[in-house]
């Protein structure tokens, strides 16, 4: 890890959809023992959690969550979602963000993958979304720029958001993970790269983490399937998410980097049995691609609050009137900015 970042800079956030945490928190304790962790309990998960001694952590559950937002709000959180309620809440500088499902992986000589300490690498060594560079990460060690990499762009950005991979479970969608459901990724590479500028990315909530105080407010909850389940298939809030977060970065000249770390993630849910939920998303991204790739924010939207308010009138504008489902999206984010700004500081710990 980055001798400039103190651990006290790091919150690392769990969404808690099941409510027996032991086997978890235990797998991730060598790596997560030194940090603080924000803990936010699905509020539909009625059990009790489970959670083993030992560690530096605050737990919200529904009480928590509708002291904080209202109760007329809370329910945003639901689901996965339940992990924006811990950026919200967060006053730290850096945010790390593993599923329960995910627990750590291994290099391929068999080494435990840090990977709070791959992602803070990402986020404090500069991005280079202007110019591919084909040796990947010029930052990384034993890399560098290659022959013809313009001298002027090799400074390179300051890099705001960090998605890591896993292995195991691949990142397919309900019809391709329907067609090879044997299908596993085991194929662990060591290398990171910088998302170039204008290409878009289906930005996942399993493995990521970002630089709260440059872009957190893009990471949001809105745009929701109808009869939307508890399983990754079922969801496409994270990858709209995604699409904003990056319109976002883009614009204000910030870098996203993907690859390193890996996580192993678990099996969890019926490919075939979220098929017809996970539908919609599909047919919608068709939709959703293309409006992203042409959106193009006025010079005046300077900060990342701005960036998120901006998309959201042009959704509203040019998608509004073709789904339902945009309209609210685009008023779910003009709502998540306001409440941002509304909880910021004075935000408490659970029970405070």
């Amino acid at each position: 890890m980055s001798l400039s970042i103190k651990d006290h800079e790091i919150d690392i956030v769990i969404g808690a959809l099941r409510s027996d945490l032991t086997s978890f928190m235990s797998e991730w304790r060598p790596i997560f023992s030194r940090f603080h962790l924000i803990i936010v309990k699905d509020p539909d998960l009625k059990e009790e959690l489970k959670i083993p001694e030992g560690f530096n952590l605050d737990v919200y559950k529904k009480p928590d969550i509708d002291c904080v937002v209202g109760t007329s709000t809370s329910t945003i959180f639901s689901g996965y979602s339940c992990r924006y309620f811990g950026y919200l809440v967060s006053r730290k500088k850096y945010i790390i963000s593993v599923d329960d499902d995910c627990y750590p992986a291994k290099d391929n000589k068999g080494i435990l993958v840090d990977a709070v300490a791959q992602h803070i690498t990402n986020l404090t060594t500069p991005a280079t979304p202007f110019f591919f560079n084909t040796l990947y990460d010029p930052f990384t060690e034993g890399a560098d720029f290659v022959r013809g990499y313009p001298f002027s762009l090799r400074s390179g950005v300051q890099c705001a958001l960090s998605c890591g991979l896993w292995l195991n479970l691949a990142h397919y969608d309900a019809p391709t993970q329907a067609l090879k459901p044997e299908e596993r990724n085991s194929r662990y590479v060591d290398a990171v790269l910088t998302v170039p500028a204008r290409s878009l990315m289906p930005i996942s909530g399993i493995n990521i983490a970002f630089n709260q105080e440059v872009i957190g407010p893009a990471l949001l909850p809105s745009l929701r399937l109808g009869g939307e389940g508890k399983f990754r298939w079922e969801t496409m809030e994270d990858i709209w998410s995604g699409m904003c977060v990056k319109v976002a970065c883009d614009h204000l000249g910030l870098g996203v980097k993907t690859g390193m770390p890996y996580v192993w993630r678990n099996d969890r849910g019926d490919a075939i049995a979220s098929l017809r939920k996970e539908w919609e998303g599909v047919k919608l991204m068709e939709e959703v691609v293309p409006f992203f790739q042409s959106v193009r924010l006025p010079r005046e939207a300077t900060t990342t609050e701005d960036c998120v308010a901006e998309v959201a009138n042009v959704v509203k504008e040019q998608l509004g009137s073709k789904d339902p489902i945009f309209a609210r999206a685009a008023k779910a984010m003009v709502d998540w900015v306001m409440l941002w700004k509304s909880v910021g500081s004075s935000t408490s710990s659970p029970g405070a």
